[in-house]
């Protein structure tokens, strides 16, 4: 019997249907294609409810702003596979976009201020971390 191929981190996004915020801003800001890219990536995903938590007028202004909201994406990614039990022992990592999320587990498993609502999604090219608000750089 031939094992099931995995979806990419994109194709897995879009399957859900609880990422379509995020997935429309990815097209906009271009980086779908990196997404579906050999990676790995491990990425925490704001779903449609954490965008919702955001003024309406950010999101619109963010999708009109291609720089900071690539930046904003890319904070969400880091580069590599790191399932959850890989993330409970680590401190911080760094982002795509350059600087670093912070994770503490003394009450939830917090990314920044969000929490890890679901964990090791596996994907072909990497894992995904659903989380309940979306990460904003500094």
């Amino acid at each position: 019997m031939e094992a099931k191929k995995l979806k990419n981190v994109l194709d897995k996004a879009i399957e859900s249907g609880q990422f379509t915020v995020l997935v429309d801003a990815l097209r906009e800001a271009g980086l779908d294609d990196i997404l579906s890219s050999d990676g790995p990536f491990t990425i925490f995903a704001p779903t449609d409810e954490a965008f919702s938590k955001l003024p309406k007028k950010a999101i619109e202004n963010l999708l009109h702003d291609k720089e900071r909201l690539t930046e904003i994406l890319t904070y969400h990614v880091i580069y590599d596979t790191f399932k959850y039990k890989d993330v409970v022992k680590m401190k911080n990592a760094k982002t795509v976009q350059g600087t670093r999320i912070i994770f503490d587990i003394s009450n939830k498993t917090k990314v920044n201020k969000a929490t890890i609502i679901k964990s090791d999604i596996e994907c072909e090219n990497g894992v995904i971390h659903i989380i309940d608000e979306v990460l904003i750089p500094i």
